[in-house]
């Protein structure tokens, strides 16, 4: 696959992700919001592993090893789709840890503006604070307020971010 087919996809993949993750949180039923989430972790993972792809053969490691680890803690999110909101709160857990530890990665690299930036390391800390409180007991779910919900937008911003970037990029 070309460079910029590649970089086109993974944008794709992102912005679809984005746009499907938060329809899914405003979802009016328990069907629809697990299609949407289904939807959106799988466009998010075939997004984060082409930009895996992407930045290994540039030379970029510490990109590459973001969203490689954001691409597993979105396995754990999409993983936990389907169930009940309750039950899949471990899951959620796990991956939100992983989205923050990923989130922070690909927010420590200078190749990304500072607005991407920004919005990634907010996002990061949100998930960390969720993870951490689901860790130790507190009854969230996914659509608890105002964690993890509060850190969706901030996660939505990001992957556009990411997605613009590598639109742009040559």
């Amino acid at each position: 696959m070309s460079e910029e087919r590649l970089r086109v996809v993974a944008a794709a993949g992102l912005v679809v992700g984005a746009l499907l993750g938060i329809a899914g949180t405003f979802a009016p039923s328990d069907q629809l919001r697990a299609l949407a989430w289904g939807a959106d972790g799988t466009s998010l993972i075939i997004g984060s592993a082409m930009l895996v792809v992407h930045h290994v053969r540039r030379g970029n490691e510490l990109l590459a090893a973001g969203f490689l680890v954001f691409l597993a803690g979105e396995t754990l999110i999409v993983a936990g789709s389907g169930m009940d909101l309750i039950a899949s709160a471990p899951l959620l857990a796990a991956g939100a840890g992983l989205w923050a530890a990923g989130l922070a990665l690909v927010s420590a690299s200078p190749v990304m503006p500072g607005l991407v930036r920004l919005t990634g390391l907010i996002a990061a800390i949100l998930f960390a604070v969720t993870a951490v409180q689901i860790f130790n007991g507190m009854g969230l779910t996914a659509l608890s307020q105002p964690l993890p919900f509060f850190g969706y937008p901030f996660l939505a911003a990001t992957l556009v971010g990411w997605a613009w970037v590598h639109v742009r990029s040559r």
